[in-house]
């Protein structure tokens, strides 16, 4: 008899991606198991989740707004609707088990199956876990964690550190950099970078570049600009004619982009640093400032202080990212002592080791629920 498990979350790249690696994962290790994903309705894991070849139901959910307190208003009642929803899905199909890996449409889905006697399991990919996850970690089977030290937020006895899975389609490529960078329609002779301000974009980095985008061609460095969709068109409008810069809002083959780079500016969210690692590129940070407790400061200094990257800040990113960049693109012996200390730090199993750790749990026979 085949299992049926629900992975419920989304919201970014950085949740939707390891779900989908997990996903593949769960596939892997069982050909039987059937798979359903739970998302929130107008987020970006609605189109990519079908587009990995997995089905997925979407639920009216949000999280709350800190910039303006009067779009919480409906909040309450999106919450009562999606448990209602949840109620529905779960009653339909059945699971035998729910995965958590964050984001808003993570947290009713979770809640309900622990409600009713569903085995639930979360992974949390950040250092720093957010009060949702700390409450359903209580009940969970297992909590799957990137790192040591999250027993501040979790029962130790149910914390696994997996580390944080990465895309199939990253570990295994065996693109070339040279065809990678032609895809881009630029030129193998040329130093390379990319910037990647995650799935959605990043504001601070966004306007760097653009204050200084003359300085690539100035200094023979030609430059992969994934902007996120609300910078697209500026982005397009201020690229026009320059032959040493692709622009555009998503890059759906990632594995090419890491394998054109030479350098990397990026955010520093777990899993954007979980894919470094494994790519083992060269990479200046710009840490998103407002994120929970500061992590992402914290996740890039991790790595600073083991010389695997460089950092700016978001506040300093307009006036020093770009020359910094060209800075550690003229230095060779720079850029492969980083190549060679992050890629020290790369996990390439974690989406097998949270497979392999379901799916014994429900191999165990330790299933009850009230559907």
């Amino acid at each position: 008899m085949s299992n049926r498990i629900v992975i419920a979350g989304g919201g970014t790249g950085g949740h939707i991606f390891p779900a989908i690696a997990i996903a593949n994962a769960l596939r892997a290790r069982s050909a039987g198991v059937d798979i359903l994903f739970v998302g929130a309705k107008g987020k970006m894991e609605m189109e990519k989740v079908p587009q990995a070849g997995y089905p997925i139901k979407g639920i009216d959910i949000a999280g709350f707004n800190r910039s303006s307190l009067i779009k919480n208003i409906s909040l309450p009642f999106k919450l009562l609707r999606s448990f209602l929803q949840v109620r529905g899905i779960l009653r339909n199909y059945r699971p035998d088990a729910v995965i958590g890996v964050g984001g808003y449409s993570s947290f009713p889905v979770l809640r309900y199956a622990q409600a009713i006697g569903i085995p639930t399991f979360i992974h949390e990919s950040n250092s720093f876990a957010g009060k949702a996850n700390s409450l359903l970690g209580r009940k969970a089977v297992k909590v799957f964690v990137a790192g040591e030290g999250m027993d501040k937020f979790f029962p130790p006895e149910k914390i696994l550190v997996t580390g944080n899975p990465v895309r199939g389609n990253i570990v295994h490529s065996l693109v070339g950099r040279d065809e990678a960078i032609r895809s881009f329609g630029l030129d193998p002779a040329l130093t390379t970078v990319l910037s990647t301000g995650g799935s959605l974009g990043a504001k601070g980095i966004n306007e760097a570049i653009a204050a200084h985008i003359n300085a690539f061609a100035e200094n023979g460095i030609q430059l992969i600009w994934q902007t996120g969709k609300p910078y697209a068109e500026t982005a397009k409008t201020l690229c026009s004619g320059k032959r040493n810069v692709w622009t555009g809002d998503f890059i759906m083959k990632m594995e090419n982009a890491f394998a054109a780079a030479d350098i990397v500016i990026s955010r520093s969210g777990a899993m954007s640093i979980a894919e470094l690692c494994v790519v083992k590129k060269p990479v200046v940070f710009v840490p998103f400032p407002f994120a929970a407790e500061d992590h992402q400061t914290v996740n890039a200094r991790r790595l600073v202080d083991k010389g695997a990257a460089w950092m700016i800040k978001d506040s300093e990113a307009r006036d020093q990212l770009v020359s910094r960049v060209v800075e550690l693109a003229k230095d060779e012996d720079r850029q492969e002592k980083l190549r060679e200390n992050i890629g020290k730090l790369a996990v390439v199993d974690a989406d097998s080791v949270i497979a392999r750790s379901v799916l014994d749990f429900l191999g165990s026979g330790m299933v009850s629920c009230e559907l």
